[in-house]
C-alpha cells in the first residue's frame, strides 16, 4: 500500500463526545451561549481534533512550499519567474510577510523546493524537488500522475516530520510565480465553473490581460479533460507540485489529528484536492482568511469554510495562515482562563 493510500485509509471523523464536553464548558461561560462566536466553534472543532476537552496550541508552524509553473511561458504572470529563486529563502528568514508574521506571532516556518526551477540548493530550504517546474498545461499536463502523487505524498512526509517534533497546528502557505493560473483551473473544474467567471489578477496582472488569462486556463482545461472527481487526475493535468504538496500536509495532519490551517487562493486549490482525495479531511481545516483573489467564493462554498479573517489579502505564502494562528491560541485561551458561572457563583 502506497503512504498516499495508507493516509487517506487513515482519516476519521472528529470525536463528538470531546465536541460535547467542550460544548459544555462554553455554554457556562460568564456569557451568553454562543457569544463568542467563531471562537467558540474553533474550540469545539479542537477539541474534536485532539479528541480532548483541553489541548495546547502554542507550538505552530507554517509549511511552505515553491514550485515554477510551465504555463508562466502563456503572459499569464506580470512577475519575472525567477523571483520564485530569490524569494524563498525569505521564508525562514522572516523577510518575508509570512516570515515576519510568523516571527510576531511565535510560529516557526519550513520551506520546501518541490519545483523551483534551479540547479542549486536554495540556503534555509528543504531540497524535495521533483523537477524544474510543471509542464506547460496549455500544450498538455502539467505533470504526470505519478509526479502528482508523490507531490502529495512529500506534503504527507513533511508534516509527519513536523508532528514528530511536537508541532500541534499546522498552516500551509506557497510561493510560485503564475501559479494562481493552475489554481483558478483546479477550482474551475471542481466547482464546476467557467474560467472566466472566476479568473483574478494574482500578484498584479493588469486588468486587461485577464481575458487572455482565463482563455488559457480555459485551453488547458478543454485540452487535458480532467476527471472533477479524481483529486490526483486534476493535480496531474492542471495543478502545480506545490499545490500537490499542500493537499498532502492536509490529508497527513487529518491523519495524525492535528488541526491544518488554510491560507489564501492557491490553498483552496490545494484543499479542493485533498477534499476529492477524502473528504473528511475537511473536519480537519481552519480557513484563515477571505482571500481578495477571484474564485475564493465558490472554493469554500463546496469546502463549507467560514474564515476567521476577511482583510483583503492576496500576498499568499501563507501569511494569513499565520496572522490567524494569534486567533486560534486566543480562543483556547479564553476557552481555559475564562470563570464559568459555577466557579464564581452567579447562580445561572
Amino acid at each position: 500500500m502506497s503512504l498516499l493510500e495508507n493516509i487517506s485509509r487513515n482519516i476519521y471523523p472528529l470525536d463528538k463526545s470531546s465536541m460535547e464536553k467542550a460544548k459544555k464548558r462554553l455554554d457556562r461561560l460568564i456569557k451568553p451561549k454562543g457569544s463568542l462566536g467563531k471562537m467558540e466553534d474553533i474550540c469545539m472543532q479542537l477539541a474534536g481534533i485532539y479528541e480532548q476537552k483541553e489541548f495546547d496550541t502554542s507550538k505552530k508552524v507554517i509549511i511552505a512550499f515553491a514550485g515554477d509553473h510551465g504555463v508562466y511561458e502563456e503572459g499569464v504572470a506580470p512577475d519575472p519567474q525567477d523571483i520564485t529563486v530569490l524569494q524563498f529563502p525569505n521564508f525562514t528568514k522572516g523577510l518575508c510577510g509570512v516570515g515576519v508574521i510568523s516571527k510576531f506571532v511565535g510560529a516557526d516556518v519550513v520551506a520546501v523546493d518541490v519545483g523551483i526551477n534551479c540547479d542549486k540548493r536554495l540556503e534555509g530550504v528543504l531540497d524535495y524537488k521533483i523537477r524544474k517546474g510543471t509542464s506547460n498545461m496549455a500544450k498538455g499536463p502539467a505533470m504526470s500522475r505519478e509526479e502528482a502523487i508523490r507531490s502529495l505524498e512529500i506534503g504527507i512526509e513533511v508534516s509527519e516530520e513536523c508532528i514528530k517534533k511536537d508541532y500541534k497546528i499546522i498552516g500551509i502557505g506557497e510561493m510560485g510565480i503564475a501559479n494562481t493560473t493552475p489554481s483558478t483551473a483546479i477550482v474551475s473544474v471542481i466547482c464546476g465553473c467557467k474560467p472566466e467567471e472566476i479568473t483574478g489578477i494574482g500578484a498584479g496582472l493588469k486588468k486587461e490581460r485577464l481575458e487572455h488569462k482565463a482563455q488559457v486556463i480555459k485551453r488547458a482545461i478543454e485540452l487535458n479533460n480532467p476527471n472533477p472527481t479524481d483529486g490526483i487526475d486534476v493535480l496531474a493535468k492542471v495543478g502545480g507540485f506545490e499545490i500537490g504538496a499542500m493537499a498532502g500536509v492536509i490529508l497527513g495532519c487529518s491523519a495524525n489529528r492535528i488541526p491544518v490551517v488554510i491560507d489564501g487562493f492557491i490553498s483552496y486549490a490545494a484543499a479542493l484536492i485533498a477534499y476529492k482525495i477524502n473528504p473528511k479531511c475537511k473536519e480537519y481545516m481552519i480557513a484563515s482568511h477571505m482571500s481578495a483573489e477571484q474564485g475564493t467564493q465558490k472554493a469554500l462554498e463546496i469546502l463549507k469554510l467560514s474564515p476567521i479573517l476577511n482583510m483583503d489579502m492576496r500576498l499568499g505564502e501563507g501569511s494569513g495562515a499565520a496572522l490567524a494562528f494569534n486567533i486560534i491560541e486566543a480562543s483556547n485561551y479564553t476557552y481555559k482562563n475564562m470563570a464559568t458561572f459555577d466557579e464564581i457563583d452567579m447562580g445561572r
